[in-house]
């Protein structure tokens, strides 16, 4: 994939767009039919949506390419991270939030940012030198 047809902000729109129809469709063909709730469909959207977040900025800066040169279980190591990082944290907050009677898009928007927030850090805290610049800065 070429890194100049398109902005890095681009990137991360078609990457989210397309992790959130994948979600859908899992949620509406699997999940949701299993007897997953409405209201925590969202969390499976989150957990698709939060290695694109992360890795569109790891695969776009030219000053964090080193971080492919890890072995390969290193990177996949990271994505599990990821993954069950988004999945716990969106979670844990709509299982705090739910029964309150919050908007459902406060609720979503809450859960989104617990997960992404516990993926991130996850990630940060297997990778601290790939953000050293920004944190001497």
């Amino acid at each position: 994939m070429d890194k100049e047809a398109l902005p890095r902000w681009g990137w991360l729109l078609v990457g989210l767009f397309a992790m959130a129809m994948i979600a859908n469709l899992l949620n509406f063909t699997v999940l949701g039919p299993a007897g997953l709730g409405p209201d925590y469909q969202v969390v499976t959207i989150i957990t698709a949506m939060s290695p694109v977040l992360i890795y569109v900025g790891v695969w776009y800066d030219e000053d964090r390419q080193h971080y492919w040169e890890q072995p390969r279980e290193h990177i996949i190591g990271d994505v599990l991270f990821v993954i069950v990082g988004a999945a716990l944290g969106s979670a844990l907050a709509l299982v705090a939030i739910v029964g309150l009677g919050l908007w459902q898009i406060l609720q979503d928007i809450i859960a989104m940012g617990a997960g992404f927030m516990l993926s991130w850090g996850l990630f940060w805290w297997r990778n601290p030198n790939l953000y050293r610049h920004e944190a001497e800065q």
